[in-house]
């Protein structure tokens, strides 16, 4: 698997991401990912379903150490003591000791930031996780928080697709030494219509959903998670390191993106995104 620098930890630049993956579901295909090959799976104590993804991890048979595994902090457990006692929290529920990334869930205005940071910085102390990173802060909130942070900040999880331009993260993550995660990569399937994708799709002999993730992970420091409930969609999205995109093919696909390309959006009004 071939590994990103994100701070002070190689991450894996392909993971597999458990967002709406409920029960059952989760747990199976956290087991299918491993047994693909993923060695990297993204959780979060909002998708409820961390015990089913440490159960998946187990049950897998790979060893923990090879497996880089990500939980998110939810906003409602931001303040100062809530904080640790919801990781200690994440921890039980995912049967391990440590988890490898440790991510604060989207920027919030109350409590403040430096309340926050300090609450991660003392889990980081206590061995609870090897890394802390951010999820979803525009380069305002990025920068406050790094300057706040003990150690450096391994990641900033976003949208990141073809139809949404994340020029002005991109560049702040790497002034701080960290990647960039990219969530729904694939935006959320509509990339498998795009005329531009298939054009390039066909030259390689690829899926949309394939060269959409070559497209990601060919940029320097940056991450792609995507989800899905199908082993065989799984095992297709892995399959894209037989491959490389052209300077021309990757300018291509960057200019597929829009104003309007954002899907998601739940940040707290007292922010704003970076002007795309």
């Amino acid at each position: 698997m071939h590994n990103v620098k994100s701070g002070e930890v190689a991450m894996p630049v392909l993971g597999f991401g458990t967002w709406q993956l409920e029960g059952d579901t989760a747990r199976r295909m956290t087991e299918a990912a491993l047994e693909i090959g993923y060695r990297h799976i993204d959780t979060a104590q909002i998708y409820k379903n961390e015990r089913e993804v440490g159960a998946g991890i187990k049950a897998s048979g790979v060893a923990r150490g090879d497996v880089f595994l990500t939980t998110k902090v939810w906003i409602e457990r931001f303040a100062q003591g809530d904080l640790q006692a919801s990781v200690e929290e994440s921890l039980e529920r995912l049967g391990v000791e440590q988890v490898d990334l440790l991510l604060l869930h989207w920027p919030k205005a109350t409590p403040a930031i430096e309340e926050t940071m300090e609450a991660l910085n003392e889990v980081q102390a206590r061995g609870w996780t090897r890394a802390i990173g951010l999820s979803n802060f525009p380069s305002d909130q990025l920068k406050k928080a790094a300057a706040l942070a003990a150690a450096p900040i391994a990641t900033n999880q976003v949208e990141y697709h073809p139809y949404l331009s994340q020029k002005a993260l991109l560049a702040a993550t790497k002034d701080i030494g960290a990647s960039l995660t990219a969530w729904s990569p694939l935006a959320q399937g509509k990339i498998a219509d795009d005329a531009v994708i298939n054009e390039v799709a066909k030259a390689h002999g690829k899926t949309a959903g394939q060269v959409t993730l070559r497209w990601l992970v060919q940029q320097d420091g940056v991450v792609a998670i995507p989800r899905t409930q199908k082993e065989s969609r799984a095992r297709e999205n892995f399959d894209i390191f037989d491959f490389e995109l052209t300077a021309d093919e990757m300018a291509k696909i960057h200019a597929l993106a829009n104003p309007k390309g954002r899907l998601g959006d739940w940040l707290d009004p007292a922010f704003k995104w970076d002007a795309e």
